[in-house]
C-alpha cells in the first residue's frame, strides 16, 4: 500500500484570495465573523485555508486562488484589511488542492471536526484563571458574557464522580447546574446517591 503524502502549507498573498461557489456553509451559525476577525487579530491564524487554483477558459492558471474551506477565515481577514489592521497581501497560509471534487473538501472540513465537549470548555477556562487569567479577560477573548464564564467555572469545579456522570449522558448539563449550588463535593454525591433511587430526577428535586 502506497503511503500517504501530506500536502505542505504554502503562503499565498490574501488579495490573490476568492471565495469558491463550491464552499458549501451557506448558513451563518457560530462565532460571528466580526468576533472571528478579533480572535485572529489577536492570536493569529490558527487554521491553513484550503485552495485550488483558479484558471481560465483555456485551463491555464489566473494566479488567483478560490477558497473551499475556510471561507469564513477569509471573510474575517477580508474585514481585518478594510479595517487597516491587516496589508491587503498579507501571506496566509493555504493548502493548495488541485485533485478530488472541491465541495467535498469543503463538506468535509465542516463534519468531520468532532465539537469541543462542554467539560473540556469547562476545565480549560478553570486552567485559563489558574494561570492568572481573570472572568472578565476569559469572557472578552471567547465572546461570552462573563456569568457565562462563572457558571463554567463552577461546574469545573464540581465532584469528578458528577463529571464523569455527566460525560456519560447520566446527568444532564441542567442537573449537573442544580449541584453545583454547594462547592461540597461529599454534599453532591450524597444527595445523587439519594436521588439515583428516586424516579425523579428533574433538576428542580436537588
Amino acid at each position: 500500500m502506497a503511503k500517504i503524502v501530506l500536502t505542505a502549507a504554502r503562503d499565498i498573498a490574501l488579495d490573490k484570495l476568492v471565495a469558491s461557489d463550491a464552499n458549501v456553509r451557506r448558513i451563518t451559525a457560530g462565532v460571528s465573523v466580526e468576533d472571528l476577525a478579533e480572535d485572529i487579530s489577536r492570536r493569529g491564524l490558527l487554521q491553513s485555508l484550503s485552495v485550488r487554483p483558479v484558471v481560465d477558459d483555456q485551463g491555464a492558471e489566473t494566479g488567483q486562488f478560490a477558497v473551499s474551506a475556510g471561507g469564513r477565515r477569509l471573510v474575517a481577514l477580508k474585514l481585518l484589511v478594510k479595517q487597516k489592521r491587516l496589508a491587503k497581501n498579507a501571506a496566509v497560509p493555504c493548502i493548495v488542492k488541485t485533485d478530488g471534487i472541491e465541495e467535498e473538501d469543503s463538506l468535509a472540513e465542516n463534519t468531520m471536526r468532532e465539537a469541543l465537549h462542554p467539560l473540556d470548555q469547562f476545565r480549560a477556562f478553570k486552567n485559563l484563571q489558574d494561570q492568572g487569567v481573570t472572568i472578565d479577560e476569559i469572557a472578552a477573548r471567547f465572546f461570552v458574557g462573563a456569568p457565562v464564564v462563572r457558571q463554567r467555572l463552577k461546574l469545573a469545579a464540581a465532584s469528578e464522580k458528577l463529571l464523569d456522570l455527566y460525560v456519560a449522558e447520566e446527568l444532564s448539563l441542567e442537573q449537573l447546574m442544580a449541584f453545583c449550588v454547594t462547592d461540597d463535593h461529599a454534599r453532591q454525591e450524597e444527595v445523587w446517591e439519594t436521588l439515583k433511587r428516586s424516579c425523579n430526577k428533574e433538576p428542580y428535586t436537588m
